[in-house]
């Protein structure tokens, strides 16, 4: 594979064709994290992690504050794990232009990815590595492909995506056979941090920032 060689499945249609233009998302953090960026004293600062399922950015709650809110708290309850301490589980708002969107509930989208599972599939088979695997919460693998997405638009000088929106079937059946989950939901991921317009505090706050004007955690999840 060289520069400037075609790559089948690569080319594609603007995303905003098919995708509204900005979208609300809700982010999980620390009490104190939260306020500061709030008041413009901070910045979120972007996951890198090696298991992150849609790769490296600011992860957001696409319409979603009860789930940012519950997954805030069982991080401060040590059920999730977050690379920065949550001691007060807090939600902050925010306006996201999605930009130049890998949108993954999209068809062309998905062929750009089938694209570069099967180019990074090959190579892996060329060179003897390993392909990671998904294991439950260990996106492994998934988060090498979009990596791999991302180089091979800058490989063949394509625009590079801001945001990566995709759908996420999480938790179990909603009632028996159905492929809807409990705790289905879309998250957002955030490249390119200008693609976020502002930050707000969410409403009700006795239901998404239960301890706002509390300096102790009780946990929000039987109430709401």
């Amino acid at each position: 594979m060289r520069k400037g060689q075609e790559l089948p499945g690569l080319k594609r249609k603007k995303m905003h064709d098919y995708q509204p233009y900005s979208t609300i998302g809700f982010h999980s953090c620390d009490k104190e994290v939260g306020l500061r960026v709030l008041n413009g004293a901070d910045d979120l600062l972007p996951s890198k992690n090696p298991w992150d399922w849609l790769g490296g950015g600011i992860y957001f709650w696409e319409q979603n504050p009860l789930r940012a809110l519950e997954y805030a708290t069982e991080c401060a309850q040590r059920k999730q794990f977050n690379k920065i301490p949550i001691k007060m589980p807090f939600v902050i708002g925010a306006i996201i232009d999605l930009g130049n969107c890998l949108n993954l509930v999209e068809s062309s989208s998905l062929k750009v990815l089938s694209t570069s599972y099967r180019v990074l599939e090959k190579l892996a088979e060329e060179t003897g590595q390993k392909m990671p695997v998904n294991n439950n919460n260990n996106r492994a693998l998934d988060c090498l492909v979009i990596k791999f997405v991302h180089k091979l638009n800058s490989l063949f000088h394509e625009q590079p995506y801001d945001t990566v929106r995709c759908a996420f079937p999480e938790g179990t059946e909603v009632y028996p056979t159905s492929h809807i989950s409990s705790r289905l939901h879309i998250q957002v991921c955030v490249r390119n941090t200008a693609c976020i317009k502002g930050f707000f505090l969410p409403r009700p706050l006795d239901k998404f920032n239960p301890s706002f004007q509390s300096d102790k955690f009780t946990s929000p999840l039987k109430r709401a």
